[in-house]
């Protein structure tokens, strides 16, 4: 065994992007939709809405995709915790975590496009179907209402800087397919969309996270949750539920992909022609005597590497890499060894 420290220029880092498809099974589009009687009727169907790619109650292989919510500022949408306290009910709740979580400011308010609203559905992604982020240009989420239906993406492949909040990075989400933005003829100054309530929402994909927005969504396919101006439970999950899993004839598809950043750190090791052409194995030497066992090894010594092992200072191991095949290694002989480590 023979040792080598290495330099500073013998690593090398390098990041790569990974895409993969965000739903079970790694598939980029979703086209079934599936609600729990049991999860709808507990305490928790009172603030979200979780949606399967099949049906929990006859499926076993049924997963979480994502879940849905409605959050109101004042309230509105649903019942009041304490008939006495005004203004506090589960939608208010829903209200206030995300904007803890997306705006890190309890006095402030969400604003699409431009345009601030008091209100919005969020579709939170479920964190098992993702391992770091969403991919910004992936997103086509098809909705229906009685209005008709409208197809919306995020506006990443358009803009020229990219704005950030207490969530992370932050897109519109404006009308179009796959990154791909649909022209609009409104004067709102914002691709995508041509109404004059702002854009379709906020694409928030370092939480995993699209927070839409009811108005424009009420006045392109008339898509409006229930009671948003009084205390009764409108039931607003389920209007958005109905409106992304669309109908038998015309089912729904939602299409997103999961991105992961894969850090690798390259190792170059490099023997010499002058170093590494002895061995203590006990093929080369005597264990008794510690002589060559050949005369041919003393001045024309031949070997073979196939490992490398990558050592700290304190002699402790801390990772080994196998060869594919052995390398012969003499005097006449240098090699360049590549070391990958992923993490």
């Amino acid at each position: 065994m023979s040792f080598k420290r290495l330099e500073a220029d013998d690593f090398v880092i390098s990041a790569d992007s990974i895409t993969a498809g965000l739903w079970t099974g790694g598939s980029p589009t979703l086209t079934g939709f599936y609600t729990s009687s049991t999860q709808e009727l507990s305490s928790a169907g009172n603030y979200y809405l979780n949606i399967y790619q099949l049906d929990p109650l006859t499926e076993t292989d049924a997963d979480i995709q994502f879940a849905i919510a409605y959050g109101n500022e004042s309230g509105y949408g649903s019942v009041l915790y304490n008939t006495s306290v005004t203004g506090k009910s589960y939608t208010s709740t829903i209200y206030g975590q995300y904007r803890t979580l997306v705006l890190g400011d309890e006095n402030s308010s969400f604003s699409y496009g431009g345009i601030t609203a008091s209100d919005f559905w969020a579709i939170s992604i479920d964190r098992n179907r993702y391992k770091e982020s969403l991919f910004p240009g992936s997103l086509t989420l098809v909705l229906s209402g009685s209005g008709g239906t409208v197809s919306l993406t995020d506006n990443s492949q358009v803009v020229t800087s990219v704005q950030f909040n207490d969530a992370g990075r932050v897109f519109q989400i404006v009308s179009g397919s796959a990154g791909t933005v649909y022209s609009g003829s409104g004067t709102d100054g914002i691709n995508g969309y041509s109404v004059s309530s702002g854009s379709f929402g906020l694409f928030l994909p370092d939480i995993a996270t699209l927070l839409l927005n009811p108005n424009a969504l009420d006045q392109t396919i008339s898509l409006v949750p229930a009671q948003r101006s009084s205390y009764n439970d409108g039931d607003n999950n389920v209007v958005l539920y109905d409106a992304i899993s669309g109908s038998a004839a015309d089912p729904g598809s939602f299409r997103l992909n999961s991105q992961e950043t894969i850090s690798s750190d390259f190792i170059f090791v490099r023997p010499r022609s002058s170093e590494y052409n002895y061995s203590e194995n006990p093929s080369f030497i005597s264990g008794s005597t510690g002589e060559v066992l050949y005369s041919s090894f003393i001045n024309n010594p031949t070997t073979y590497i196939t490992t490398v092992g990558l050592y700290n200072d304190n002699s402790e191991l801390l990772a080994v890499a196998k060869l594919s095949r052995p390398l012969q290694k003499d005097f006449t002989k240098e090699a360049l060894i590549r070391v990958k480590l992923d993490f």
